[in-house]
């Protein structure tokens, strides 16, 4: 791919459109392709859709169309399947999905936005493959899928030629990836700055922090166990330490993450650490000794072998990655080179 944009002739990017579509899914991408242009990117972007009629949008915003994807036979160097709030009907959709596929097929990059991951998954393009979606419909994507490894937590999955992203503003982030790929970190960078949006979101990143991502808890004893562990993660949190402090016994405080957090509290517990140390990593310059002390690893190899179990990469490698909106080397990078389909780039 940086092959080819070093040559004269602008990429090609195609944006399936359809009816329903969710609007940011489209406007996202074209946006940083476009003003990736005004910054030393050299991109030509269109739009298709099934039957080369005009959409309108899920917010009812109408969208022109440049012509039927059956006439859009030259190779695309990126094609965009963004998303919309009707999937369940589209992934029913013969007509729609036959379209993903002969697009794919003339695609160098197939990227889907949001709940597009459906679209691909029932073209078929997913199998043993990892993807992600929006959150919020990461089960059901897993559950309709089961040949798709679903990771629910990335902003933007790549596996061989197919990126899928999360919700709809990490559509932004996986162009963003896409510019960087194409033209270097400084374009993508220029175009991050132009659109006021943040550059150094890698793909790895997780949708949400781990407090927001909890949930309402009953018991207040066990909120004041969350805060605690959420505002010191280096201090003791080990079971009996939690017990104490909530005034129950260490049997008592399992069940209680079992019922309302659906976790265990040695899990809960690494989250935080986890989610703290790449902070840390993401912000600063500090040993990775020190990043292992106040965030409650204790050790350099107890904060590698965390990163490694979760995360797939070491800490070194995901701090070296944070500065880039590369995801090739974390840990949802799963697939390498196999199974890299399409046209060659």
């Amino acid at each position: 791919m940086k092959d080819r944009a070093s040559g004269g002739k602008p990429l090609l990017v195609t944006v399936l459109l359809f009816p329903g579509v969710r609007l940011l899914d489209v406007t996202g991408p074209i946006e940083v392709f476009s003003s990736a242009n005004d910054f030393g990117g050299r991109y030509r972007v269109r739009t298709v859709s099934p039957d080369g009629a005009d959409v309108v949008t899920a917010s009812g915003t109408g969208l022109g169309v440049d012509l039927p994807a059956a006439q859009a036979q030259d190779v695309s160097d990126v094609l965009v399947v963004p998303g919309g709030p009707e999937w369940p009907s589209l992934v029913k959709d013969d007509a729609l999905l036959d379209t993903v596929r002969a697009l794919d097929a003339r695609s160098r990059r197939t990227a889907s936005i949001c709940t597009g991951a459906f679209l691909l998954a029932a073209a078929g393009l997913l199998d043993d493959r990892t993807a992600t979606t929006h959150w919020r419909f990461a089960d059901q994507l897993a559950l309709r899928y089961p040949r798709v490894t679903v990771a629910a937590d990335p902003l933007f999955v790549r596996d061989g030629h197919i990126m899928t992203s999360a919700g709809v503003s990490s559509g932004i982030d996986l162009s963003l990836a896409l510019v960087e790929e194409h033209f270097g970190a400084d374009v993508a960078r220029a175009v991050a700055k132009d659109m006021v949006v943040f550059m150094q979101r890698p793909g790895g990143q997780s949708q949400f922090s781990v407090r927001t991502r909890t949930p309402h808890v009953r018991q207040e004893m066990l909120r004041r166990v969350l805060d605690a562990v959420a505002e010191d993660p280096s201090a003791d949190h080990a079971l009996a330490a939690m017990a104490r402090r909530a005034g129950v016994s260490p049997r008592h405080m399992t069940r209680l993450f079992h019922d309302e957090m659906t976790t265990t509290p040695a899990r809960y517990v690494e989250r935080i650490r986890m989610e703290a140390a790449q902070a840390m990593l993401e912000g600063g310059d500090d040993p990775m000794a020190t990043v292992a002390r106040r965030t409650g690893f204790g050790s350099p190899e107890s904060l590698r072998r965390a990163f490694t179990r979760n995360l797939g990469i070491t800490p070194g490698t995901y701090r070296a990655r944070f500065r880039t909106t590369d995801a090739t080397d974390d840990a949802t990078d799963t697939a390498g080179t196999a199974g890299d389909g399409g046209p060659p780039g």
